[in-house]
């Protein structure tokens, strides 16, 4: 029976002949789970697995490249041989074990790749450089395009004999079909570039291609990029003529979405950029086509009601979820069952995910352990129940906690403040970074409903660790603000940034932020919002280098139009009487006028516990911060590790 709240989301949709049990698609993302030669893992399947338990109706794999020239990630999984279909049949099989249906993404990275993965030049439609890859392809001849379809249309028949029950053609995100298209990648003169008839004009005969293999009745989504925001990019209007001709040329989905790598921030938004903020894209979409085909709709759609209300109003027919599921593998299972507050809500922070993908990492989830650890976790309660004490609850701390309590185990926070949550707390402060509060609303109901003690105001000693008689005592103290050894440091007008997001620090009109790192950005945004004039001094050569690379365009262009002063390669060398004293890039000396200094550089860890714990022979874990200052992502995966090892 149907959630009477979320009857839209929770009814069975179609994609042509193939229905789904609801209108949840789990959208692709590269994972670099799958071995070199892009091969199913072990690891892939059980990530794919877990999707399929927790309830979702359709996932779209990863982009799947269809020829070696076209792969974008070291180990991104394949599908140009047909020693791939084996462990795609696997994985099918495993999804379909749980009810839910699988599409594969059909792709070519066209420039949007490296030398360095492929093993050569990369290829596009012209010879010309992506922005942000920066390799000059080599311009792909009529005889390359035409191996290139065929390579699509033989991806889709491997895709039909591994059992998929659909396929996605990757026309997006300025990948290669995407390239075609566009303008702004596209300036052939021969009959594929130039007008835009003939810039559709490989696309479709991929699709075209594609069909011929699968047969009539085998369901063919496009993920269509509903602008590019670039300079001489498609727009909105391109996109809704495209989809018009989609759907005369059989097309059964439209999956829309937005971005080029050059606009990546607007592929996988950051906490800064609205939800569902592709919404009304895809209803022009969906009016333009007069709903012929089902339009699915990404981009921050993480709220159940904000999803329901997209489909009650009828400005899409299916909603497409990526890092919502990382987040929670089992969403749409909680929302079948109205368990709202228990869903561990994605934050936008891209940390664990896209930051990691583009170093090529495999990815992970900073709210999620379990993400990529399918195999080496288990929902299974510890053969013996024992009591643990957590020092500290911060977000180690907190998950360290529940992850003990999920387990069976008796456990007590002791936290010296007089909340949990530790510098969670601060960092909700910031502009765009609310959303961090999901985390700490989620990890305060686990705790409430897994009956974790917890005793405020206390800071735990030997003597209350041995009053415990703990058989497992993890540290999660967690870190403090650096002082930095500056002549003046020690004045009145001296506050720390953590002190500033607080409230607790009065704060003049002209202030000057040390440190621009993540932290010291944010705070110098969050005060020039509020009116004052601020200068942040670096003394490195760029700003924001903790942070990945779409957060920090978004956060340098807002410092740019609150007209923020930044002194990149620049040392503070004294303070004094309303002015500083500063070093520039080019070894001089100048001096700025303020009324307040603000210091942001960086956290030195707080463990005062560990060696007395030592000293009288009580085993124990350091996990977090007080071990050496990270990010959230580290505290989370080692709280969960350290925790399901007691």
């Amino acid at each position: 029976m149907l959630n009477a709240k979320f009857q839209k989301v929770l009814e069975p949709g179609r994609i042509g002949k193939l229905e789904l049990r609801n209108r949840f698609v789990m959208a692709p993302m590269v994972t670099n789970y799958c071995d070199h030669e892009g091969k199913v893992t072990e690891r892939f399947k059980a990530y794919h697995e877990a999707r399929a338990k927790g309830g979702v109706g359709l996932i779209i794999t990863e982009a799947i490249y269809v020829a070696s020239s076209g792969r974008g990630f070291p180990n991104e999984v394949g599908i140009s041989d047909d020693a791939h279909i084996e462990g795609l049949k696997e994985l099918t099989a495993v999804v379909h074990k749980h009810g839910a249906k699988i599409a594969t993404q059909l792709y070519h990275g066209g420039r949007q790749t490296h030398a360095a993965v492929i093993g050569k030049a990369p290829v596009a439609p012209s010879s010309i450089a992506c922005p942000v890859c920066q390799e000059v392809p080599d311009e792909l001849t009529i005889s390359e395009i035409e191996e290139i379809i065929k390579a699509f249309g033989e991806g889709g028949r491997r895709a039909k004999e591994a059992g998929f029950d659909a396929v996605e053609l990757h026309g997006a995100h300025g990948y290669l079909l995407n390239q075609f298209l566009s303008p702004y990648s596209n300036k052939r003169t021969d009959k594929y570039g130039g007008s835009f008839e003939n810039r559709m004009r490989m696309p479709l005969e991929v699709l075209k291609e594609v069909r011929k293999k699968v047969g009539k009745d085998f369901p063919i989504i496009y993920r269509l990029t509903s602008e590019e925001f670039v300079a001489g990019g498609l727009t909105l209007e391109d996109a809704k003529q495209f989809s018009k001709v989609l759907v005369e040329n059989g097309i059964d989905a439209i999956n829309i979405s937005g971005g080029v790598y050059e606009s990546a921030a607007m592929i996988i938004q950051p906490a800064a950029l609205p939800q569902g903020l592709f919404v009304e894209n895809a209803s022009a979409i969906r009016k333009a086509i007069n709903a012929k085909v089902p339009i699915m709709v990404a981009g921050r759609i993480k709220e159940p009601q904000m999803a329901e209300t997209i489909l009650e109003e009828g400005k899409a027919d299916f909603i497409t979820m990526g890092r919502g599921l990382l987040a929670d593998p089992e969403y749409v299972n909680k929302i079948a069952k109205n368990d709202l507050e228990g869903i561990r809500r994605c934050i936008a922070c891209n940390q664990g995910c896209i930051d990691r993908l583009f170093l090529n990492l495999d990815i992970g989830c900073l709210v999620n352990a379990t993400v990529g650890n399918e195999l080496d976790y288990d929902t299974d309660k510890a053969k013996v129940k024992k009591k643990v004490v957590v020092v500290g609850s911060g977000p180690a701390g907190l998950e360290a906690a529940r992850v003990a309590a999920s387990r069976g185990h008796d456990v007590t926070i002791y936290e010296k403040e007089d909340k949990i949550g530790g510098q969670l707390n601060i960092a909700t402060v910031p502009p765009h970074k609310e959303e961090v509060s999901d985390l700490v609303k989620f990890l305060t109901e686990a705790i409430k409903r897994l009956k974790v003690k917890v005793i405020l105001n206390k800071e735990a000693d030997v003597e209350t660790i041995k009053a415990e008689k703990a058989d497992a005592v993890i540290i999660a103290t967690g870190s403090a603000p650096i002082t930095p050894n500056i002549a003046g440091v020690d004045r009145k007008e001296v506050v720390n940034a953590h002190d500033v997001l607080k409230g607790k620090a009065h704060v003049g009109q002209n202030v000057v932020v040390v440190g621009g790192g993540s932290v010291g950005c944010e705070t110098a945004e969050y005060l020039a919002i509020r009116g004052k004039t601020v200068t942040v001094v670096e003394m490195l050569d760029d700003v924001m280098q903790d942070s990945g690379a779409s957060v920090k365009a978004l956060m340098l262009m807002r410092l740019d139009s609150l007209k923020v002063n930044i002194m990149r390669k620049s040392k503070v060398i004294q303070i004094k009487d309303n002015c500083i004293l500063v070093q520039t890039e080019n070894g001089n000396e100048c001096v700025i006028n303020t009324d307040t200094v603000v210091i942001a550089v960086g956290v030195r860890p707080i463990n005062n516990l560990s060696d007395k714990l030592k000293g009288a022979k009580i085993p124990h874990t350091v996990i977090g911060d007080c071990v050496k200052p990270r990010k959230i992502y580290e505290a989370i995966q080692e709280a969960y590790r350290a925790a399901y090892d007691i």
